[in-house]
């Protein structure tokens, strides 16, 4: 039968469009993955506003399950439901390449997502470099300081990480780059900084402040989930867009 990737949106039900509740209403099973992001809506209202039963996955679950979702998408159509747009994890890719293999019909549904969102804060999306994510277990970790200086002259979106309803913050990423600085000690990442921090993009209490990362650190940031950009060289509007932010 098939399989389709249907994107909820960068923050909650209200950014579903109406192309991924039909999509999802068609089919026959439907499973929630909530580990890339947070979303502002429960399982339960998800159920709801689909009208549909839906059975929660972890990473691991699609991950480890690749061949039980493929089984059951050959005779039934299974639909995956994710947080921001479908594929900007890389889970999901794969899940779809094996698809392919196995000859399944494939949909996707995009959606809104952090990759374009961060385009609020006035840099421009085309002068951004790779992405890369901070992890919690950092301590012997230096590909998020590494990227940062490969990107250069770019800029550099910094994703946190969550785990097990635990999410990372930006304070502790600047401290985990900081700490990382002492040790190279190449001037990448200083107290002096730049940076801009994004705060719950999508939502009606986003967030997003820039400014040097000493002044960054006294400041309170609650609303999840958070990002951390290092800019690298900007255009004229964009230094004068991040003026507006500090």
């Amino acid at each position: 039968m098939s399989l389709s990737l249907i994107s909820l949106g960068l923050y909650d039900l209200r950014d579903i469009s109406k192309k991924a509740l039909d999509e999802a209403r068609t089919c026959d099973m439907l499973y929630f993955e909530d580990y890339t992001s947070y979303y502002n809506n429960s399982l339960e209202e998800i159920e709801r506003a689909i009208g549909k039963v839906i059975e929660r996955v972890t990473r691991e679950g699609v991950e480890n399950n690749s061949d039980k979702i493929i089984r059951e998408a050959k005779s039934n159509k299974v639909g995956i439901l994710v947080i921001g747009d479908a594929l900007s994890a890389t889970t999901h890719s794969s899940l779809l390449l094996e698809a392919k293999k196995n000859k399944i019909i494939i949909k996707v549904i995009h959606g809104s997502s952090v990759l374009t969102a961060i385009g609020e804060t006035g840099l421009f999306l085309y002068n951004f470099g790779k992405i890369t994510s901070i992890p919690f277990e950092n301590k012997e970790i230096y590909e998020p300081y590494e990227v940062i200086k490969r990107n250069k002259p770019l800029h550099t979106l910094l994703l946190l990480d969550l785990k097990d309803g635990k999410y990372m913050n930006v304070h502790e990423a600047m401290e985990y780059l900081l700490r990382v600085e002492k040790e190279r000690k190449e001037g990448l990442f200083t107290e002096d900084t730049l940076c801009v921090v994004c705060c719950a993009l999508g939502s009606d209490t986003s967030e997003i402040k820039s400014g040097k990362v000493k002044d960054l650190l006294k400041k309170h940031f609650v609303q999840k989930p958070q990002c951390l950009i290092v800019p690298g060289k900007m255009h004229f509007h964009e230094e004068e867009f991040l003026e507006t932010l500090k």
